[in-house]
């Protein structure tokens, strides 16, 4: 409840301290530059190089040198109403991944199909992942361990802006996590995340609902509220026979309910910027599927973050540059609350501050340092990682 009061006061402060200056606004990403265009085919991408050090006075540590990503982006218009995008990701240089590849037919501004592998819309960094649209080196933690970035699936649904109320809306049938493949995909110790399908190959038991509703009626704001519910999927069902009780209540055992519900702000203000998320997610049967997978995947997780940089270039006249010091604070839970004979692991219950610089040398291209600070509830200290590296997005 109090992780809620503090995201919901952040909100506040954005809505009521700047409401004054009111202006329809709404930021964008690589993929809808690309649905925005007027062109026949049309080019995007990004792309990032990190270098990480774990600082420790005790030991030696090895640093890492790494090609995050690359990604290209490819957009088609075959008329004024129908448009493909699709996103090519070349990962550590030798992991190639379909990371977009959907089809949209416009009927009106307020209502569009839209079908094919697309993005998940929880929260911002999973929709907004271009290395220049956030600070730090590396994506925020919740977004690895809470909500799955790069979280895709295949599906199809109905998306569309209503101007005249300043929102964005997205409602997509989707297919779900892999649950079990005769192995249980989810823990403690990663949530979700390795229960990712990414549209390859993948096999559907039940289908899942997602969706978000994004205003941004007040210059410089967005806030979005997002969700997810259904069921992860199982082999399992695959050819089971109905009447095979014992069968199917193995089956049920290998699945488990979700709802997740996602809250996130973003404002800039002149030089200041602030940006804040909030995820809970509530996961029904996992004393079973504990029970017949030997995992330990909880029954409630929750993360959140709150975040504020300042662009002290910002009132200088004849620098076209950005510098950013900033800071974000975040937590998260995977074991906010388990059942069953399953003991809950501090370990897995995390904080950690993150604070730097950002130095954009064009909108499109920015050099990042900072260090962060990462402590469990099983850790005695916070353990200590410099990051540094460069992004672009064109």
């Amino acid at each position: 409840m109090k992780k809620i009061v503090l995201f919901a006061a952040f909100i506040a402060v954005a809505l009521n301290v700047f409401a004054q200056s009111q202006d329809n606004e709404q930021q964008i990403n690589s993929a809808q530059r690309l649905l925005n265009s007027n062109q026949g085919l049309t080019i995007g991408g990004y792309g990032e190089v990190h270098f990480n050090q774990a600082l420790d006075g005790d030991t030696y540590n090895n640093g890492k040198l790494d090609v995050h990503r690359v990604v290209m982006l490819f957009g088609y218009n075959f008329n004024e109403k129908t448009q493909f995008v699709t996103e090519l990701e070349f990962e550590h240089v030798k992991e190639v991944y379909v990371e977009q590849a959907f089809i949209q037919h416009k009927l009106s501004n307020a209502f569009q199909f839209r079908g094919g592998l697309m993005l998940i819309p929880m929260g911002i960094v999973n929709e907004y992942h271009e290395p220049n649209t956030f600070n730090g080196v590396e994506r925020p933690l919740i977004d690895k361990y809470i909500t799955p970035t790069t979280w895709r699936e295949i599906g199809a649904g109905f998306t569309g802006n209503i101007l005249p109320a300043s929102i964005r809306y997205q409602a997509y049938v989707v297919g779900g996590f892999n649950g079990y493949d005769g192995a249980g995909k989810f823990s403690g110790k990663n949530g979700l995340r390795k229960g990712r399908q990414k549209g390859a190959e993948a096999y559907v038991s039940s289908a899942n609902l997602t969706g978000k509703i994004e205003y941004f009626g007040i210059r410089g704001l967005n806030v979005g509220l997002s969700g997810y519910f259904g069921d992860s999927q199982s082999t399992l069902y695959d050819g089971l026979e109905k009447s095979d009780k014992d069968a199917v209540a193995a089956a049920d055992s290998s699945v488990i309910g979700m709802a997740m519900i996602g809250l996130d702000a973003r404002y800039t203000y002149g030089g200041l910027q602030l940006r804040g998320q909030y995820y809970h997610t509530s996961l029904s049967n996992t004393k079973q599927y504990n029970e017949f997978t030997g995992n330990d995947v909880g029954s409630s997780m929750f993360g959140y973050y709150v975040e504020a940089g300042y662009n002290v270039f910002k009132h200088l006249d004849n620098v076209k540059t950005d510098l950013i010091p900033f800071v974000r604070y975040e937590a998260y839970d995977t074991h906010n609350k388990v059942e069953g004979n399953i003991a809950k692991n501090d370990a897995y219950d995390v904080k950690a501050i993150t604070t730097g610089l950002t130095l954009k040398l064009t909108q499109n291209a920015v050099l990042k340092a900072d260090m962060q600070f990462v402590k469990s509830a099983a850790a005695d200290e916070y353990s200590k990682t410099f990051n540094a590296g460069f992004g672009i997005m064109f």
